[in-house]
C-alpha cells in the first residue's frame, strides 16, 4: 500500500439494525464521499474501506444489533492489529461498544445532543440507539454485552459527553446521577478541557454529528438548538489528542434528507480531516 500509513474506514451503516436506512445511508454515503477521502488522504493515510455486513433480517432487533456490534469488534480489532486507524462512518450511537471493545479504548469523549443514557427500565421511544452510551458503560443488556469479544463496560467517570441537551425529565435525573463528566450545551470552556483531561490515556473519540448547532447545519431529523460551533467541535478534537491517545475515532447519526444545503457533509469532511490529521501526527 503507497501513500501512507494504513486507515480503515469502518462503515457500520444501520439504523435500529436495518442497512442503508436513515442515519444508515448517510454512513453509506460518507463512506463513498470521495472528497472525505481525498482529506484523509492529504491528512497523510492510505485509507480503505471496509463496510460491515447487514445481519439476518429474520431476526429481532436487538438479535441484529448485537450482532453488528460483534461484527464491528471484529473489524475494529484487526484494523489496530495490522496498525491501522480506525475511524468508523456509522448510522448508530450504539456502533460504539463494538468500536470500543475491538479498540481496547480505556474511556471516551462523546459528543451527542442527547445523552444516549437510557436503560431498558426506563425507556419510553422505544431505540435501542439511545442506550448507546448506557450499554458502553454496563447499565444496559449485561448479558448482551458480554457476548461481545473483549468488552469491558467503561467506568462512567471515564466518559466525557459533551453538548447534550436534549432530554426529557428522566433522563436529566439519570446523568445527574450519574458520574459522566458532563458538559451540556455549547460547551463551556474551560470545564471542557477540565473534562477531558481527567479521562484516561486510550480514549475513543465520538462525533454524532447533531452535537452542532442547528446554525452549522441540520444532521439529522433529531437535531436540537443550543448546540456547539464546528470551530468549538474541533477544538475539543484538538484538546482530546493534546490529552490522550485517541485509539478509534466515530462519525455518527448523518441522515442525507436532512441535510439540504449540504452544510452538514462539508462538517463531516472537515471534522473527518482534522480527527485524520491529529491521528497522523500521534503516530511514533
Amino acid at each position: 500500500m503507497s501513500g501512507g500509513p494504513p486507515l480503515a474506514v469502518i462503515a457500520w451503516p444501520f439504523e435500529h439494525g436495518s442497512p442503508d436506512v436513515g442515519m444508515g445511508a448517510g454512513a453509506t454515503l460518507l463512506a463513498q464521499d470521495a472528497a472525505l477521502h481525498e482529506a484523509l488522504r492529504a491528512a497523510g493515510w492510505a485509507p480503505t474501506v471496509q463496510r460491515i455486513l447487514a445481519a439476518d433480517p429474520m431476526a429481532g432487533e436487538v438479535a441484529r444489533i448485537f450482532d453488528l456490534l460483534r461484527a464491528q469488534e471484529a473489524a475494529v480489532r484487526e484494523a489496530i492489529d495490522r496498525g491501522a486507524f480506525p475511524l468508523v462512518l456509522a448510522g448508530g450511537c450504539i456502533s460504539a461498544t463494538g468500536t470500543v471493545a475491538g479498540s481496547g479504548a480505556e474511556g471516551a469523549v462523546w459528543l451527542d445532543a442527547h445523552a444516549d443514557f437510557d436503560t431498558p427500565e426506563e425507556n419510553l421511544s422505544g431505540s435501542m440507539d439511545v442506550m448507546a452510551l448506557s450499554l458502553l458503560c454496563g447499565r444496559a443488556w449485561p448479558a448482551l454485552h458480554a457476548t461481545i469479544p473483549h468488552a469491558v463496560a467503561l467506568r462512567e467517570e471515564d466518559v466525557a459527553l459533551l453538548g447534550v441537551r436534549d432530554l426529557v425529565p428522566y433522563q436529566h435525573d439519570a446523568l445527574r446521577a450519574s458520574a459522566l463528566r458532563t458538559v451540556r450545551g455549547d460547551f463551556a470552556w474551560p470545564a471542557t478541557v477540565d473534562a477531558i483531561g481527567a479521562l484516561p490515556a486510550r480514549l475513543y473519540l465520538h462525533v454524532d454529528l447533531d452535537v452542532l448547532d442547528p446554525s452549522a447545519g441540520t444532521a439529522n431529523r433529531f437535531a436540537a438548538p443550543g448546540g456547539p460551533t464546528l470551530e468549538t467541535v474541533l477544538a475539543t478534537i484538538d484538546a482530546t489528542f493534546d490529552h490522550a491517545t485517541v485509539v478509534a475515532a466515530a462519525l455518527t447519526a448523518y441522515e442525507p434528507p436532512c441535510d439540504e444545503d449540504d452544510k452538514i457533509l462539508a462538517a463531516a469532511r472537515a471534522i473527518a480531516a482534522h480527527v485524520a490529521r491529529r491521528a497522523r501526527a500521534q503516530r511514533p
